[in-house]
């Protein structure tokens, strides 16, 4: 996690001033449950120890100036405004998009001006939610800035309209939520249809497991028309099954014989039977069989790969590779088209499979990966003042 002290002087040499705070946003992964958010399906992301730190003072001009530590450009912007998308900002001011559109979205909750100060310690890029994780800091400090009493699950609500109202992106509320919601030491079982969730018990290194993220290197950008293709497919399946969302088909044959359409045949198999592997892989964790999700693991890069059709040649050799090494399962993780890997192997195990991915991107000369040991973690929260 970014340096807290070194983050509130970097702030003050900035704007000249003290910040009133810094909070903190972790990134996730979604232990499995891909592309089930949007159906109203289910979910089980993490919180990573990485994430991104936001130190912040309130202003009395209804404006939020935005600076990064890990961008050039400073925004500014009113507070009251429209949507951020229609604004037409240039790229070098896109990622400011998220804190000023959160900051649109709550000023219903009576939120107001900042100066912000944003770090990140993620990986751009990599799938691990910087965007979601730039909202939910963000939030935080505007409603503690402001004294806004918004209780987390609402919050990870708004803070989801702001990624699909003010920059476009039609993500589900699983980010967001497991940002905010999410506790060390355990998964976030996630109904995206009620918003209610649980914790269920994930500590992999108590099996003597380690779960290894592995940035293939491969960026995404889910703004981009694929993303936004997969959820429309979802919906028009939906519609001609009759059913509110993919979650309500309970007759997948039936479903699958009813649909003409191969590619939304596939796109609907995906989906129902991702669902049904979120629930078996809570009924793993519950038992304590960790070492059992491999095959759960596997499954799901199948079908994301065959059946939904996101997966991407760094990934699918990624897996190859961990598989090969000895891992007992791994899976492209996020929304696709690029980012990381997820892969479970024996501690004891996890450098020999390191080395064999590594040997495998040389092997094709791509960009080596970059590989983080990912324990699940505790969700976002005010670092200082403590």
């Amino acid at each position: 996690m970014t340096d807290s002290r070194a983050l509130a002087e970097a702030f003050n040499e900035v704007f000249g001033r003290e910040p009133e705070g810094v909070w903190h946003a972790p990134g996730r992964v979604n232990l499995i449950g891909e592309h089930t958010d949007y159906n109203d399906g289910f979910v089980l992301p993490f919180a990573l120890g990485l994430g991104v730190s936001v130190a912040a003072a309130r202003r009395g001009d209804g404006v939020v100036e935005v600076r990064s530590r890990q961008a050039a450009a400073a925004v500014t912007a009113p507070v009251d405004g429209g949507p951020v998308v229609a604004e037409g900002w240039p790229p070098e001011r896109a990622w400011a998009a998220y804190p000023v559109g959160t900051a649109r979205v709550l000023r219903e909750r009576g939120t107001g001006g900042a100066s912000l100060l944003i770090d990140s310690d993620l990986p751009q890029g990599a799938g691990l939610s910087s965007s979601a994780a730039l909202e939910c800091a963000t939030a935080l400090a505007l409603c503690d800035l402001h004294g806004a009493a918004v209780d987390r699950p609402a919050l990870a609500r708004l803070a989801q309209r702001a990624e699909n109202e003010q920059v476009g992106v039609p993500c589900g509320p699983m980010d967001q939520a497991a940002s905010l919601l999410c506790t060390a030491g355990h998964a976030l079982l996630l109904d995206c249809r009620s918003g209610l969730s649980s914790q269920v018990p994930f500590a992999p290194a108590g099996s003597g497991m380690t779960l290894l993220v592995v940035d293939t290197r491969a960026a995404h950008a889910l703004a981009g028309g694929e993303y936004a293709r997969r959820r429309a497919e979802c919906e028009e399946a939906a519609a001609l099954l009759g059913v509110a969302a993919l979650r309500d088909v309970k007759d997948l044959a039936g479903a699958l014989g009813t649909l003409r359409d191969p590619v939304l045949r596939r796109r609907v198999q995906h989906v129902v039977t991702e669902n049904h592997r979120v629930e078996a892989t809570v009924g793993l964790l519950r038992a304590g069989a960790v070492t059992e999700l491999g095959a759960m693991l596997n499954a799901s890069h199948l079908s994301l790969r065959d059946q939904f059709e996101v997966s991407w040649p760094e990934a699918d050799a990624t897996v190859d590779a961990a598989l090969r090494a000895g891992a007992r399962g791994g899976r492209m993780v996020g929304g696709g088209f690029g980012g990381s890997v997820l892969v479970l192997t024996a501690a004891d195990r996890a450098a020999r499979v390191r080395d064999a991915v590594a040997a495998a991107y040389a092997e094709r000369g791509w960009t080596a990966p970059e590989f983080i040991e990912a324990v699940p973690s505790a969700g976002a929260r005010r670092v200082t003042p403590a």
